[in-house]
């Protein structure tokens, strides 16, 4: 006699060619953020499901909110599926935006080209797969017509890369959604409880302007912010001493992404602008973090010598991004256990739960309440993908035995509630 898993699994296997197709339909679409124009994909995701007979709810966000959070357009998208009274709400989060694809590929970015067994694009494996496994998922589920209680949701949203405050964080704290439980993008051989906060700073160092032929007549602003920079990277040695106690999770780790400045190459610069972003282990206070960087930051700026009759550096600091990390929540054993379940059988080997150093929008369900995990379609690391790498890329046989593994989860979940 046929199992309902096994009848999931027939379904996905018979519609595969199809869920590829939705995935290519998706990664055609950019997403680059910057500049976060990602209304567009928006529109297009939503007319591709409902030709799949799925209704997308799109929530634009007020261009207003969308500016301040330094993006241009969003709209993000709920898709809804109640199958009987009572239950629970299980929401399904992936995030379509992603950084813009750089330079050496040696596939189009943008092409969603299938070669032996994988398929490239930006956002193959980060996020958009996780669009295309989640949607069949729910189709999986629909399928067997089974009595079941509770619901779906699907949550397209579009600014993760930012933070989230105008995908999820606008979603829940509108009012829009309130699910029980959540299961956010991921890869396969993990299911992930917990993960790093991430606070990210922008330091503008003043010096004063002048003429490179006269160079005593000013203050190097870069010279500066060298001296900061060295300040700031020396830390990295005091944090190898902080381990954390998750698994999957060591040591917070501060790095500076970004450095802008000058006006041209014969002139003393006057502004330089450096980018920090620190790691935070689940342990740690974002809080305390905060303080202590920027009191780094303030020593250091005191103690740079300008050079003789140069007036002393200034120093403005502005927080750009603060995510706390993700604590496992008590509710999320049902999501953990039936994963780690089908995975270990779908994939014929052990699947741990552990903590992961990235961050993501997971979180912000956690902040308000509700129990997640992340889990997905993907390698054991990102960088067997490629992820935010040139040739980003995804095995499909990954992708298909996810979606099993997800279906088959939202199925106990939703029979057991």
């Amino acid at each position: 006699m046929t199992t309902p898993q096994q009848q999931l699994d027939a379904w996905i296997d018979a519609h595969f060619d199809e869920e590829v197709k939705f995935l290519q339909e998706l990664i055609r679409v950019p997403t680059d953020t910057p500049p976060g124009n990602n209304t567009p994909h928006a529109e297009r995701t939503a007319e591709l499901l409902a030709a799949m007979g799925l209704n997308a709810e799109k929530h634009a966000v007020p261009e207003a909110e969308v500016k301040a959070a330094g993006l241009e357009t969003i709209t993000n998208l709920i898709v809804r599926r109640r199958f009987g009274g009572g239950g629970k709400t299980i929401a399904l989060n992936a995030h379509g935006d992603v950084v813009p694809p750089g330079e050496g590929w040696t596939h189009d970015p943008y092409g969603g080209e299938v070669v032996d067994g994988k398929i490239y694009g930006r956002a193959a494996a980060v996020s958009k797969c996780d669009i295309a496994n989640f949607t069949f998922a729910i189709r999986a589920l629909e399928s067997l017509g089974a009595p079941l209680k509770g619901g779906v949701e699907l949550h397209v949203t579009y600014d993760e890369e930012y933070g989230g405050e105008v995908g999820p964080a606008w979603l829940l704290d509108k009012g829009l959604t309130k699910p029980d439980l959540m299961i956010a993008a991921g890869f396969s051989y993990q299911v992930v409880v917990a993960h790093n906060g991430c606070l990210q700073l922008e330091v503008t160092v003043h010096g004063d302007m002048a003429h490179a032929a006269i160079p005593d007549s000013g203050t190097d602003a870069l010279q500066g912010a060298v001296h900061i920079l060295n300040a700031l990277y020396a830390l990295n040695a005091d944090y190898l001493k902080v381990t954390s106690k998750v698994e999957g999770i060591t040591h917070p780790y501060l790095n500076v992404g970004q450095i802008s400045g000058g006006t041209n190459t014969n002139v003393i610069p006057g502004k330089v602008v450096l980018k920090v972003d620190r790691r935070m282990i689940p342990e740690e206070d974002p809080i305390e973090v905060e303080a202590a960087l920027r009191r780094t930051i303030a020593e250091a700026a005191a103690s740079f010598q300008p050079p003789r009759g140069g007036r002393a550096i200034s120093v403005d600091v502005k927080r750009i991004l603060l995510a706390r990390a993700l604590k496992p929540l008590p509710g999320n054993k049902p999501l953990v256990a039936a994963l780690q379940k089908h995975a270990s059988e779908l994939f014929g080997e052990a699947i741990p739960a552990v903590g992961t150093p990235l961050y993501t929008d997971v979180r912000i369900y956690g902040e308000h309440g509700i129990p997640g995990v992340i889990y997905g379609a993907g390698p054991r690391t990102v960088r067997e993908s490629n992820a935010k790498r040139a040739d980003e890329n995804l095995v499909l046989e990954d992708l298909r035995r996810a979606t099993k593994v997800v279906a088959r989860t939202l199925l106990d979940l939703l029979q057991a509630a």
